[in-house]
Protein backbone atom coordinates (compact mmCIF):
# COMPACT_ATOMS: atom_id res chain seq x y z
CA UNK A 1 0.00 0.00 0.00
CA UNK A 2 1.20 3.44 -0.74
CA UNK A 3 1.86 6.32 1.66
CA UNK A 4 -0.89 8.19 -0.34
CA UNK A 5 -3.27 5.21 0.38
CA UNK A 6 -2.63 5.00 3.71
CA UNK A 7 -3.25 8.86 4.46
CA UNK A 8 -6.97 8.32 2.68
CA UNK A 9 -7.70 4.81 4.38
CA UNK A 10 -6.77 6.98 8.01
CA UNK A 11 -9.07 9.86 6.61
CA UNK A 12 -11.56 7.75 5.25
CA UNK A 13 -11.67 5.84 8.97
CA UNK A 14 -11.52 8.54 11.37
CA UNK A 15 -12.15 12.04 9.50
CA UNK A 16 -10.66 14.58 8.25
CA UNK A 17 -6.77 15.25 9.80
CA UNK A 18 -4.92 17.87 10.49
CA UNK A 19 -2.47 19.68 7.80
CA UNK A 20 -0.11 18.92 10.46
CA UNK A 21 -0.41 15.09 10.96
CA UNK A 22 -1.01 15.09 6.94
CA UNK A 23 2.97 16.52 6.86
CA UNK A 24 4.27 14.33 9.52
CA UNK A 25 3.15 11.19 7.53
CA UNK A 26 3.89 12.50 4.35
CA UNK A 27 7.51 12.81 5.92
CA UNK A 28 7.98 10.59 8.71
CA UNK A 29 5.94 7.39 8.07
CA UNK A 30 7.77 4.96 8.89
CA UNK A 31 9.69 3.72 6.07
CA UNK A 32 7.46 5.48 2.96
CA UNK A 33 7.90 9.03 4.67
CA UNK A 34 10.13 11.30 2.84
CA UNK A 35 12.98 11.32 5.45
CA UNK A 36 12.36 7.69 6.55
CA UNK A 37 12.40 6.16 3.46
CA UNK A 38 16.03 4.79 1.30
CA UNK A 39 15.99 7.19 -2.02
CA UNK A 40 18.34 10.19 -2.20
CA UNK A 41 17.60 13.40 -0.47
CA UNK A 42 20.26 15.57 -1.10
CA UNK A 43 23.12 16.52 -3.38
CA UNK A 44 22.58 16.11 -7.13
CA UNK A 45 20.83 12.75 -7.25
CA UNK A 46 18.30 14.45 -4.67
CA UNK A 47 15.52 17.32 -4.29
CA UNK A 48 17.90 19.65 -2.74
CA UNK A 49 21.66 20.96 -1.62
CA UNK A 50 22.73 22.09 1.55
CA UNK A 51 25.40 24.30 2.60
CA UNK A 52 27.79 21.30 3.37
CA UNK A 53 27.41 19.14 -0.12
CA UNK A 54 29.12 22.39 -1.15
CA UNK A 55 31.81 23.00 0.58
CA UNK A 56 33.81 21.46 3.66
CA UNK A 57 34.36 24.95 4.65
CA UNK A 58 30.92 25.39 6.01
CA UNK A 59 32.12 22.77 8.82
CA UNK A 60 34.99 24.44 9.33
CA UNK A 61 33.80 27.48 10.13
CA UNK A 62 31.19 26.11 12.47
CA UNK A 63 34.18 23.78 14.12
CA UNK A 64 36.12 27.01 14.89
CA UNK A 65 32.84 28.60 16.54
CA UNK A 66 32.60 25.66 18.32
CA UNK A 67 36.38 25.43 19.46
CA UNK A 68 35.76 29.20 20.84
CA UNK A 69 32.87 28.14 22.64
CA UNK A 70 35.05 25.15 24.26
CA UNK A 71 37.29 27.80 25.42
CA UNK A 72 34.71 30.18 26.76
CA UNK A 73 33.76 27.13 28.59
CA UNK A 74 36.91 26.70 29.93
CA UNK A 75 38.32 23.65 28.18
CA UNK A 76 36.81 21.45 29.97
CA UNK A 77 34.69 18.14 28.95
CA UNK A 78 33.04 19.54 25.88
CA UNK A 79 29.69 17.69 24.40
CA UNK A 80 28.30 18.88 21.10
CA UNK A 81 25.11 17.68 20.09
CA UNK A 82 23.97 17.74 16.11
CA UNK A 83 20.26 17.31 15.86
CA UNK A 84 19.58 15.71 12.74
CA UNK A 85 22.90 15.30 10.55
CA UNK A 86 21.54 14.64 7.42
CA UNK A 87 23.51 12.47 5.41
CA UNK A 88 26.42 13.16 8.05
CA UNK A 89 28.86 15.47 6.03
CA UNK A 90 28.58 18.28 7.83
CA UNK A 91 28.90 16.57 11.24
CA UNK A 92 32.30 14.93 9.04
CA UNK A 93 33.65 18.35 8.24
CA UNK A 94 33.01 19.72 12.23
CA UNK A 95 34.92 16.87 13.28
CA UNK A 96 37.79 17.37 10.89
CA UNK A 97 38.07 20.55 12.07
CA UNK A 98 37.80 19.83 15.93
CA UNK A 99 40.44 16.95 15.56
CA UNK A 100 43.49 19.66 14.58
CA UNK A 101 42.85 20.22 18.22
CA UNK A 102 44.37 17.69 20.26
CA UNK A 103 43.20 18.99 23.72
CA UNK A 104 39.76 19.80 22.70
CA UNK A 105 39.15 16.69 20.53
CA UNK A 106 40.28 14.28 23.46
CA UNK A 107 37.58 15.69 25.42
CA UNK A 108 34.83 16.07 22.87
CA UNK A 109 31.58 13.61 23.05
CA UNK A 110 29.93 13.71 19.57
CA UNK A 111 26.16 13.05 19.42
CA UNK A 112 24.08 12.99 16.92
CA UNK A 113 20.28 13.03 17.25
CA UNK A 114 18.35 11.00 14.42
CA UNK A 115 15.42 9.16 14.06
CA UNK A 116 15.86 8.07 10.73
CA UNK A 117 17.44 4.53 10.19
CA UNK A 118 18.26 5.74 6.66
CA UNK A 119 19.56 8.74 7.70
CA UNK A 120 22.03 6.93 9.97
CA UNK A 121 22.97 4.23 7.55
CA UNK A 122 24.34 7.01 5.36
CA UNK A 123 25.80 8.65 8.63
CA UNK A 124 27.60 5.72 9.55
CA UNK A 125 29.38 5.24 6.76
CA UNK A 126 31.34 8.48 6.86
CA UNK A 127 31.75 8.61 11.08
CA UNK A 128 34.07 5.72 12.27
CA UNK A 129 35.20 7.83 15.64
CA UNK A 130 33.52 10.12 18.31
CA UNK A 131 30.27 9.63 17.43
CA UNK A 132 27.23 8.21 19.30
CA UNK A 133 23.59 8.07 17.67
CA UNK A 134 20.20 8.95 19.92
CA UNK A 135 16.88 8.44 19.10
CA UNK A 136 16.23 11.77 21.29
CA UNK A 137 17.75 14.19 23.42
CA UNK A 138 15.70 12.83 26.76
CA UNK A 139 18.52 10.77 27.50
CA UNK A 140 21.46 13.40 27.27
CA UNK A 141 20.57 15.95 29.95
CA UNK A 142 22.87 17.97 32.10
CA UNK A 143 24.89 18.83 28.90
CA UNK A 144 27.83 21.30 29.00
CA UNK A 145 28.63 22.37 25.22
CA UNK A 146 26.77 22.98 22.56
CA UNK A 147 23.70 21.84 20.69
CA UNK A 148 23.33 22.60 17.10
CA UNK A 149 21.15 21.73 14.00
CA UNK A 150 21.72 22.97 10.20
CA UNK A 151 17.87 22.98 8.10
CA UNK A 152 16.39 20.77 10.74
CA UNK A 153 13.54 23.17 12.04
CA UNK A 154 12.18 24.21 8.92
CA UNK A 155 11.20 20.44 8.40
CA UNK A 156 9.20 20.19 11.41
CA UNK A 157 5.11 19.25 10.68
CA UNK A 158 3.54 22.98 10.62
CA UNK A 159 -0.88 23.43 11.17
CA UNK A 160 -2.07 25.83 8.85
CA UNK A 161 -4.02 28.69 9.81
CA UNK A 162 -6.22 30.82 7.75
CA UNK A 163 -7.76 34.31 9.97
CA UNK A 164 -11.49 35.20 8.61
CA UNK A 165 -13.81 36.30 11.67
CA UNK A 166 -11.61 34.28 13.48
CA UNK A 167 -8.31 32.29 13.23
CA UNK A 168 -9.13 28.59 11.57
CA UNK A 169 -7.08 25.82 10.98
CA UNK A 170 -7.07 23.81 8.11
CA UNK A 171 -7.81 20.23 7.91
CA UNK A 172 -7.14 17.18 5.17
CA UNK A 173 -10.26 15.74 4.03
CA UNK A 174 -10.93 13.00 0.91
CA UNK A 175 -13.45 13.57 -1.83
CA UNK A 176 -12.14 11.90 -4.74
CA UNK A 177 -8.47 13.84 -4.19
CA UNK A 178 -7.37 15.36 -1.35
CA UNK A 179 -8.85 18.60 0.19
CA UNK A 180 -8.89 21.34 2.72
CA UNK A 181 -11.43 21.73 5.37
CA UNK A 182 -11.43 25.06 7.82
CA UNK A 183 -12.35 24.02 11.57
CA UNK A 184 -11.89 27.02 14.28
CA UNK A 185 -8.33 26.83 15.58
CA UNK A 186 -7.36 25.47 19.18
CA UNK A 187 -6.50 27.11 22.01
CA UNK A 188 -3.05 26.63 21.57
CA UNK A 189 -2.55 28.09 18.20
CA UNK A 190 -4.46 30.91 19.24
CA UNK A 191 -1.78 31.86 22.20
CA UNK A 192 0.27 31.41 19.89
CA UNK A 193 0.11 34.44 18.14
CA UNK A 194 -1.09 36.27 21.45
CA UNK A 195 2.59 35.27 22.96
CA UNK A 196 4.16 36.26 20.22
CA UNK A 197 2.30 39.50 20.02
CA UNK A 198 0.74 39.50 16.08
CA UNK A 199 -2.49 40.31 14.88
CA UNK A 200 -3.13 38.77 11.87
CA UNK A 201 -5.19 39.89 9.24
CA UNK A 202 -8.39 38.78 7.33
CA UNK A 203 -7.83 36.47 4.96
CA UNK A 204 -4.34 35.97 6.21
CA UNK A 205 -2.79 32.40 5.77
CA UNK A 206 0.12 31.27 7.51
CA UNK A 207 1.72 28.18 9.40
CA UNK A 208 2.09 27.18 12.93
CA UNK A 209 5.38 26.01 14.36
CA UNK A 210 4.41 24.20 17.95
CA UNK A 211 6.63 21.28 17.11
CA UNK A 212 9.15 24.04 17.26
CA UNK A 213 8.35 25.43 20.55
CA UNK A 214 8.13 21.72 22.01
CA UNK A 215 11.78 21.34 20.53
CA UNK A 216 13.35 24.43 21.67
CA UNK A 217 11.77 23.55 25.74
CA UNK A 218 13.39 20.17 25.36
CA UNK A 219 17.16 22.18 24.49
CA UNK A 220 16.60 24.42 27.64
CA UNK A 221 15.90 21.73 29.42
CA UNK A 222 18.50 19.45 28.16
CA UNK A 223 21.82 21.78 28.32
CA UNK A 224 23.09 22.46 31.39
CA UNK A 225 25.52 24.84 30.01
CA UNK A 226 26.29 26.15 27.30
CA UNK A 227 25.19 27.26 23.97
CA UNK A 228 22.18 26.25 20.94
CA UNK A 229 22.99 27.90 17.28
CA UNK A 230 20.23 26.79 14.91
CA UNK A 231 21.05 27.44 11.09
CA UNK A 232 17.72 27.78 8.87
CA UNK A 233 15.57 29.86 6.48
CA UNK A 234 13.13 31.80 7.91
CA UNK A 235 12.77 35.25 9.71
CA UNK A 236 11.84 37.46 12.97
CA UNK A 237 8.04 38.04 13.41
CA UNK A 238 8.68 41.22 12.05
CA UNK A 239 9.05 40.26 8.60
CA UNK A 240 7.99 36.73 8.04
CA UNK A 241 4.09 37.93 8.66
CA UNK A 242 4.35 40.89 6.41
CA UNK A 243 1.18 41.37 4.23
CA UNK A 244 2.84 39.85 0.90
CA UNK A 245 3.41 36.50 2.39
CA UNK A 246 -0.28 36.32 2.98
CA UNK A 247 0.24 33.28 1.42
CA UNK A 248 2.20 31.78 3.75
CA UNK A 249 5.78 30.39 3.29
CA UNK A 250 4.69 26.16 2.80
CA UNK A 251 7.29 25.07 -0.16
CA UNK A 252 7.73 21.81 -1.51
CA UNK A 253 11.06 20.25 -3.22
CA UNK A 254 11.45 17.31 -5.54
CA UNK A 255 13.82 16.85 -8.17
CA UNK A 256 15.79 20.21 -7.52
CA UNK A 257 12.53 21.78 -8.39
CA UNK A 258 9.93 23.80 -6.41
CA UNK A 259 6.21 23.68 -6.21
CA UNK A 260 3.55 24.54 -3.25
CA UNK A 261 1.55 21.79 -3.41
CA UNK A 262 1.89 19.32 -0.90
CA UNK A 263 -0.56 16.66 -2.01
CA UNK A 264 1.32 15.70 -4.79
CA UNK A 265 4.32 13.09 -4.64
CA UNK A 266 3.23 12.20 -1.32
CA UNK A 267 6.30 10.97 0.77
CA UNK A 268 9.05 11.42 -2.60
CA UNK A 269 8.93 15.21 -1.89
CA UNK A 270 10.13 17.44 1.06
CA UNK A 271 7.88 19.76 2.62
CA UNK A 272 8.91 23.27 4.44
CA UNK A 273 8.08 26.25 6.12
CA UNK A 274 10.23 29.45 7.21
CA UNK A 275 11.19 29.28 10.44
CA UNK A 276 9.79 32.08 12.93
CA UNK A 277 13.33 33.09 14.81
CA UNK A 278 11.48 34.98 17.28
CA UNK A 279 8.79 32.41 18.59
CA UNK A 280 12.39 30.32 18.97
CA UNK A 281 13.58 33.47 21.32
CA UNK A 282 10.33 33.70 23.55
CA UNK A 283 10.00 30.25 24.30
CA UNK A 284 13.50 29.94 24.68
CA UNK A 285 14.09 32.40 27.35
CA UNK A 286 10.82 30.27 29.34
CA UNK A 287 13.12 27.91 28.89
CA UNK A 288 16.25 29.10 30.18
CA UNK A 289 17.93 29.93 26.54
CA UNK A 290 19.16 33.71 26.94
CA UNK A 291 19.48 35.22 23.53
CA UNK A 292 23.45 35.54 22.12
CA UNK A 293 23.27 36.97 19.01
CA UNK A 294 20.87 36.77 15.44
CA UNK A 295 22.50 37.29 12.22
CA UNK A 296 22.78 35.77 8.62
CA UNK A 297 24.76 33.39 7.26
CA UNK A 298 26.84 35.32 5.11
CA UNK A 299 27.87 37.83 8.38
CA UNK A 300 28.87 34.90 10.76
CA UNK A 301 31.08 32.95 7.91
CA UNK A 302 32.71 36.42 7.89
CA UNK A 303 32.99 36.95 11.94
CA UNK A 304 34.59 33.22 11.64
CA UNK A 305 37.24 34.44 9.09
CA UNK A 306 36.07 32.69 5.42
CA UNK A 307 37.88 35.81 3.89
CA UNK A 308 40.85 35.13 5.77
CA UNK A 309 40.42 31.47 4.56
CA UNK A 310 40.16 32.20 1.01
CA UNK A 311 43.19 34.27 1.42
CA UNK A 312 45.26 31.79 2.32
CA UNK A 313 43.95 29.25 -0.14
CA UNK A 314 44.49 31.55 -2.91
CA UNK A 315 48.14 31.97 -1.93
CA UNK A 316 48.83 28.57 -1.00
CA UNK A 317 46.81 26.39 -3.54
CA UNK A 318 46.63 29.05 -6.46
CA UNK A 319 46.09 26.08 -8.84
CA UNK A 320 42.91 25.24 -6.69
CA UNK A 321 41.61 28.11 -5.89
CA UNK A 322 39.01 28.84 -8.44
CA UNK A 323 37.36 25.59 -8.05
CA UNK A 324 37.06 26.22 -4.34
CA UNK A 325 36.50 29.72 -4.20
CA UNK A 326 32.94 29.37 -6.11
CA UNK A 327 31.12 27.19 -3.75
CA UNK A 328 32.23 29.64 -0.86
CA UNK A 329 30.71 32.31 -2.58
CA UNK A 330 27.51 30.25 -3.09
CA UNK A 331 27.94 30.12 0.82
CA UNK A 332 28.54 33.72 1.23
CA UNK A 333 26.32 35.46 -1.67
CA UNK A 334 22.95 32.95 -2.84
CA UNK A 335 22.70 31.71 0.35
CA UNK A 336 24.18 33.65 2.71
CA UNK A 337 21.55 36.13 3.27
CA UNK A 338 18.63 33.59 2.99
CA UNK A 339 20.23 31.56 5.90
CA UNK A 340 19.83 32.60 9.61
CA UNK A 341 21.93 31.93 12.41
CA UNK A 342 20.43 32.54 16.12
CA UNK A 343 22.81 31.45 19.02
CA UNK A 344 21.27 31.04 22.52
CA UNK A 345 23.45 30.73 25.31
CA UNK A 346 22.64 29.46 29.54
CA UNK A 347 24.58 29.66 32.40
CA UNK A 348 27.55 31.14 30.51
CA UNK A 349 28.44 35.27 30.66
CA UNK A 350 30.64 35.13 27.45
CA UNK A 351 31.79 38.42 25.41
CA UNK A 352 30.66 38.69 21.95
CA UNK A 353 31.45 35.34 19.82
CA UNK A 354 33.10 35.56 16.68
CA UNK A 355 30.44 34.43 14.51
CA UNK A 356 28.55 37.68 15.80
CA UNK A 357 31.17 40.10 15.44
CA UNK A 358 29.21 41.71 12.74
CA UNK A 359 26.19 43.15 12.51
CA UNK A 360 23.39 42.01 10.24
CA UNK A 361 20.10 43.56 9.49
CA UNK A 362 18.61 41.24 10.68
CA UNK A 363 17.82 41.58 14.60
CA UNK A 364 15.78 40.39 17.37
CA UNK A 365 15.69 41.35 20.51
Amino acid sequence: MSLSEIIIQKIQQFGAISFRDFMEMALYYPGLGYYTSSRDKIGKTGDYYTSPNLTPVFGEMIGRQLEEMWRILGEKEFTVVEMGAGMGLLSGDVLAYLKKNEELYNKLNYCIIEKSPAMRKEQRKLLHEKVTWHDSIEGLRGITGCIFSNELVDAFPVHLVVMENELMEVFVGYENGFIEILKPASFELKNYFDEIGVVLPEGYRTEVNLDAIKWIKELGTSLKKGFVITIDYGYPSYELYQDYRNRGTLMCYYNHTTNETPFLHIGEQDITSHVNFSALVHWGRKNGLELCGFTDQSHFLMGLGIEEYLKSLQENEPENYLKKMLPVKNLMMEMGETFKILIQKKGVDCSELSGLKYRSRWQIK
